[in-house]
């Protein structure tokens, strides 16, 4: 009734829709430049996928009215003023400002659906826009127009205003906004920059956030950006550009603080790196890394952040890389090995902190049968008498939710918690679920709402709850907004999933997370719109093999192209299925294949409301930067942590996610997306329980035992607790 209600108002609001008010007499030879606004305007009003008279940028009914007020009023009443004002007067210069209007919409839209601005921001937009037209008018400076708003703002303004006398002010305005934003990007940008006063603090700056893109540029000395760096005094960018001119200089860059307060040494650290006649010793390399975090980890708890730590080739960034690299993928190689002592032999020089740091970096890629025997391990190398309490305190708590997560996940935290007396399993936990409110971002938060999902014992899910519960009031006595909203969120997702008698919908005001309706997914041409991201390794291939064999001749219209097919069915609800072809990732073909469907798409007007990415978790940023925003349903393998997590659903936020606690595979992958093809092509409601009840009756009948354990694996929309508490979080955050 509130939508209906919003509409209605909306139609009063704007009145004769994408056109002028009667005050206004179009002569003929300006009447082409109106009706070119009036088309931008249709097409964002069509960008959410439907011509509605609302331009839906988000879940939030008055965010949206705003944002349709702004795109349609207001600039309906900017074309108003540019006919009747006295202070434009010829032809030509009205037509001049015409223009710029008409490209403040379509640089919103383009900027909107490449997902390089928040729409919501529209309204700023429109708003900022005005000033700045009617400064320009008057021969006034935009710069402190610029100064007053985001970047990603100032930056569509600025470049519509090209001419205006505060140009280059707002250039430079704009790149020090920029700079904030992507402190690891200055040294690519800064050249255009270089004589400004400015530019030897974001030297230092940069050096902190991107000191690969600092040793490059340092070791061009004759660069712009080579003098710019080697006249810098600051201590931390001559260490920098000192290592630069050392042989594998992004190895030493971890021990960057270290190095500067005399702890190691170049020398100390190349005994592990070699020189080129010295081997490279991947194993003391690994642990002289994990010796170094739990140092750094020592001087984080302390409030004084190492800066080698965080940022392109930090401490930690290296830590994951090889934890990968020597160990991971050697075990994940060998998942048919069933002699564990050849399977596991590239963990078995690891100490108990050494497996810890392997297994919390190696979330995102390590295979369950890899965690569960790694896991295996970390306790014997605990000791006769293992103690987890000792091992989460000898690595000063570093990435303890990320371990408890994980274990819940794989079903080994109540074997984990038995390593220790019962009192410091209760503190643990209580530990675990404290100051989520202090942290930067929501990974804790998610983490412990991942983990929820996966804990069977009844008695530690009413620990979690009520230490959840504990919080929550703390939060309240302090005052504390945000402490507040993080836990009372977590308390209703953890009570709905423990009941049906919890109501997601009403209690936090995010869509059904157990259905979807066939209409949602339907577009203004009634068609279902599913885009599928391949890539062109060997696993690759296989799978869009195996994809393509599911679509038979008498259902399914195929046409394949030179860079994708279309599949289109031929019976029931019209559902149109756009795939690239998993063309040569070597030659970054697949890449470029994605990027002119994804334009056709655009250029066309189709609007996915379903995406699947079929693909290592590794190429999953490059589905993402191209995920349609429409998209309602959204099926990944691994979702690569809550990271990759947290980016889709700022796309997509009230997207149903269906992921994999470990590798998508094949075999699962092609069951579930023909089941979701047949539930659209028949026009039933999606209802996730009784899909998930029919697939696993499917795989639980499969003789192939591994079939069925990457079936438990796989996460429906409604148990996505991690999911659930983003869309929440951001939803009240609104």
């Amino acid at each position: 009734m509130k939508k209906y209600f919003l509409q209605f108002v909306l139609l009063l609001v704007v009145g004769n829709a994408f056109g002028l008010s009667d005050s206004a007499v179009i002569p003929i030879q300006r009447q082409r430049n109106h009706e070119r606004i009036n088309e931008e305007q249709i097409k964002c009003d069509k960008a959410d996928g439907k011509l509605d008279g609302m331009v839906k940028v988000s879940g939030n009914d008055e965010v949206n009215l705003q944002v349709t007020d702004a795109l349609i009023r207001k600039i309906n009443a900017l074309q108003d003023f540019i006919e009747t004002t006295n202070k434009v007067a010829t032809n030509n210069e009205k037509i001049r400002q015409l223009n710029y209007i008409q490209e403040v919409i379509i640089n919103f839209r383009t900027e909107w659906v490449t997902k390089k601005l928040n729409p919501v921001l529209g309204p700023m937009l429109i708003d900022n826009f005005e000033k700045i037209l009617k400064a320009n008018i008057d021969t006034l400076s935009m710069a402190p127009y610029i100064e007053a708003v985001p970047y990603e703002i100032g930056k569509i303004n600025a470049e519509i205003f090209k001419n205006n006398k505060g140009y280059k002010d707002s250039k430079n305005i704009l790149f020090l906004k920029f700079c904030a934003l992507y402190p690891d990007k200055i040294l690519s940008a800064i050249r255009p920059f270089v004589n400004e006063i400015f530019a030897d603090s974001l030297v230092v700056l940069a050096s902190i956030n991107n000191p690969k893109q600092l040793y490059d540029y340092a070791s061009s000395a004759n660069s712009p950006e080579g003098k710019l760096i080697q006249k810098n005094t600051d201590p931390m960018v001559k260490a920098i550009a000192k290592i630069s001119h050392t042989p594998n200089a992004l190895f030493y860059y971890p021990f960057l603080d270290d190095i500067l307060q005399g702890k190691q040494s170049i020398d100390s650290i190349k005994k592990y790196i070699g020189n080129g006649e010295q081997k490279y010793d991947s194993l003391g390399y690994f642990k002289l890394l994990v010796k170094t975090e739990i140092s750094y980890q020592q001087r984080l708890i302390a409030k004084d952040t190492p800066v080698a730590m965080f940022g392109p080739n930090g401490l930690r960034e290296m830590l994951q890389k090889k934890a990968n690299q020597h160990f991971i993928t050697p075990i994940n190689e060998l998942h048919e090995q069933n002699n564990l002592a050849i399977r596991m032999k590239a963990i078995d020089p690891l100490s108990a902190q050494d497996l810890y740091y392997v297994i919390v970096m190696g979330e995102n890629d390590i295979y369950t049968s890899s965690y569960k025997h790694s896991f295996n391990r970390l306790l014997q190398k605990m000791g006769a008498l293992p103690r987890g309490d000792e091992l989460l305190l000898s690595v000063n708590m570093d990435f303890f939710r990320k371990f408890i997560k994980m274990a819940a996940n794989f079903n080994q935290l109540d074997v984990f918690l038995k390593t220790m007396p019962q009192d410091k399993a209760t503190v643990l936990m209580k530990a675990f679920v404290a100051n989520l409110d202090k942290s930067n971002n929501l990974e804790d938060a998610v983490d412990v709402a991942d983990s929820y999902s996966s804990i069977k014992d009844k008695d530690l899910l009413q620990n979690i709850l009520n230490n959840v519960s504990n919080n929550e009031q703390r939060s309240s006595n302090e005052s504390n907004t945000r402490g507040k909203v993080i836990y009372n969120l977590l308390k209703t997702i953890f009570l709905s999933s423990d009941s049906n008698n919890v109501d997601l919908t009403s209690e936090i005001g995010i869509p059904s997370i157990y259905t979807i309706d066939n209409k949602y997914l339907t577009d203004d041409s009634g068609r279902i719109i599913q885009q599928v991201f391949f890539y062109g390794d060997e696993d690759g291939k296989t799978n869009y093999a195996g994809f393509m064999n599911t679509f038979s001749a008498k259902d399914w219209k195929i046409t394949t192209l030179k860079e994708w097919v279309e599949i289109k069915s031929l019976k029931g609800k019209r559902v149109w299925i756009y795939a690239n072809l998993p063309l040569n990732s070597d030659k970054n073909l697949d890449d470029t294949a994605q990027a002119h469907l994804t334009k056709y798409l655009n250029k066309k007007d189709i609007s996915p409301s379903i995406v699947i990415h079929r693909g290592h978790s590794y190429w999953l940023p490059g589905t993402i930067n191209r995920m349609a925003g429409s998209a309602k349903i959204i099926l990944l393998g691994s979702c690569g942590g809550y990271k990759n997590l947290s980016k889709i659903l700022s796309v997509c936020p009230d997207a149903h996610i269906i992921s994999t606690k470990e590798i998508g595979k094949g075999d699962i992958n092609r069951p579930i997306i023909n089941y979701l093809n047949q539930a659209l092509v028949s026009g039933n409601t999606l209802v996730w329980k009784d899909m998930w009840a029919a697939l696993t009756k499917v795989f639980y009948a499969d003789p192939n035992k591994e079939v069925r354990e990457s079936w438990d694996d796989y996460i429906p929309p409604y148990k996505n607790l991690g999911a659930i508490f983003i869309k929440a979080y951001n939803k009240k955050m609104e």
